[in-house]
């Protein structure tokens, strides 16, 4: 895959919305209406698009990339212009691809939280617990706001609320894990000191090669 062609979930959503206008015979569509959709359908929740200027660069990228074009530009009243978008031959494979491949394969996306857990030693283990506890707070809520919305008795098809799905499940495991944590943080089963860390630096240098 060329890199001008590298995904994103936003990338990937934009060129989705096309697809679909494509399918229902409109054609093209603006960036404002994709927020819009975006939102209103919920998929917000797995695609970051609350920031306008994201949305925009994303589909300049795309554009000049050779992966959508500019279908037409009108202008209502007094209102800015407004591009419309649509889905260039590369675009639609390159579509295809990217939701084949994600469908398909596992990818390491490097969030934060597990790279800030691999360095809480440089904390104390009070402020780690504090901050844990946290989150085990704010992901119970989040957790709640998933099962509401899955419970709720909207008439939409489950082919709809997949990804909804998915958020609850994983929520849940990492839910759990943050509180196992907490009771062990809580309970000294894991637990560290200057001391320990000043000698376990001394015996990782050690081991570490000559230059």
């Amino acid at each position: 895959m060329k890199a001008s062609h590298r995904r994103s979930t936003l990338a990937l959503a934009v060129l989705s919305l096309l697809g679909e206008a494509e399918q229902q015979g409109e054609n093209s569509m603006h960036p404002y209406r994709m927020q819009q959709l975006l939102k209103a359908r919920g998929k917000d929740q797995v695609v970051n698009v609350g920031q306008r200027a994201s949305l925009y660069r994303t589909i300049d990228r795309l554009r000049r990339s050779g992966l959508i074009e500019v279908r037409e530009v009108s202008r209502e009243g007094a209102r800015p212009e407004r591009t419309a978008y649509s889905l260039t031959q590369q675009g639609r494979s390159t579509w295809r691809e990217w939701m084949l491949d994600a469908l398909a394969t596992p990818m390491k996306d490097y969030p934060v939280f597990p790279a800030a857990i691999a360095f809480i030693p440089m904390l104390t283990s009070q402020e780690v617990l504090s901050q844990l506890e946290k989150r085990l707070e704010l992901l119970t809520d989040e957790l709640a706001c998933i099962e509401a919305e899955l419970s709720t008795d909207s008439g939409v098809p489950r082919l709809f609320m997949l990804e909804m799905e998915f958020l609850k499940a994983t929520t849940e495991v990492e839910r759990t894990w943050v509180a196992s944590l907490i009771d062990d943080l809580r309970a000294g089963v894991i637990s560290w000191s200057e001391d320990q860390l000043r000698a376990l630096a001394m015996q990782v240098r050690g081991q570490e090669p000559a230059e």
